[in-house]
């Protein structure tokens, strides 16, 4: 493990000491994990951003999901008094204290996507998550008409946007008594979704709908439902992210739906250029969602 970590800060030192000979604008983005095909997206779309303005330079790290790897690589940005700062944590409490760090040494902090409980910070962008919980909600209790057994496939319990996503689906849905929400959690993974839906099944669960709190879970749903010879379409299922794989699924009618969740990559990079120019930026800026079905499926452009 050691000499992973040490690798990965040589391929980051790199780039950060020809920025500093060119005098450059550094941005650092602290990624929880590029493991995740939303998370890396993410990433690559601030890269590519910020690639289009010869003033910036740009280097980010993998978190590979473990959180006291993301703090360790939070410290080296530090010393390495990088210009501006983009989170996309893991754990809400835990980062708290290294990102506080950051911004009272005079860092500028975008916090993106996922939240923390702490103040210091500069800007938090990201998504109105209860909404995309809602609207899940809504578009599952409509599809069922009122009634059945939904499985709630959860994100990382740690992450605000699980427990956000989580509390707008449940509030809406609880308004139906006669459905049924039973929960699982396969951390935004498809393979930690294939999992928990292989011993679905093997328990002989009933489902009658799926909300997913990422598509990439989804994916791994299906893969489970052709080995057991079920038809996706005869579940109603919705995801979050909106990716070309779901658009692909929804055109086939093997998804019901997808909620638009941007990257945030433009924005980030919209904001930054705001921060190195003195003007102030909001608090906490929203990304808009949409819900995509196949009425719109061809409108919509996926985010990756």
């Amino acid at each position: 493990m050691f000499k992973c970590i040490c690798l990965l800060f040589v391929l980051i030192v790199s780039p950060l000491a020809e920025a500093s000979e060119n005098d450059k604008k550094v941005i650092a983005f602290a990624q929880d994990t590029m493991a995740n095909d939303f998370r890396k997206a993410q990433v690559f779309e601030v890269r590519d951003e910020a690639a289009k303005y010869p003033e910036i330079s740009f280097v980010y790290s993998d978190g590979q999901g473990q959180t006291s790897l993301m703090i360790r690589q939070i410290e080296q940005f530090i010393a390495q008094k990088v210009d501006l700062l983009i989170i996309g944590t893991n754990d809400e409490n835990a980062v708290v204290p290294v990102v506080s760090k950051a911004y009272k040494s005079g860092i500028p902090v975008i916090v993106l996507d996922r939240g923390i409980k702490g103040n210091d910070y500069t800007t938090f962008i990201n998504s109105d998550n209860i909404k995309i919980g809602r609207l899940g909600a809504e578009f599952v209790a409509q599809e069922l008409n009122g009634k059945g057994v939904v499985l709630l496939f959860e994100g990382i319990q740690e992450a605000d946007v699980t427990q956000l996503r989580s509390q707008g689906f449940i509030d809406e849905i609880s308004k139906y008594k006669e459905i049924q929400v039973i929960k699982r959690t396969g951390n935004y993974l498809r393979k930690d979704a294939v999992i928990e839906m292989e011993k679905l099944l093997k328990q002989g669960v009933h489902i009658d709908a799926i909300f997913s709190e990422s598509d990439s879970m989804l994916s791994g749903v299906r893969m489970v439902l052709k080995r057991y010879k079920i038809d996706p379409s005869s579940i109603v299922m919705v995801g979050v992210d909106y990716i070309s794989e779901a658009q692909q699924a929804i055109r086939n009618g093997n998804q019901s739906a997808s909620i638009l969740f941007p990257l945030g990559g433009t924005a980030t990079i919209n904001n930054a250029l705001k921060i190195f120019n003195g003007e102030m930026v909001p608090r906490h800026i929203y990304n808009p969602v949409e819900l995509v079905t196949k009425k719109n499926v061809e409108e919509i452009t996926p985010i990756f």
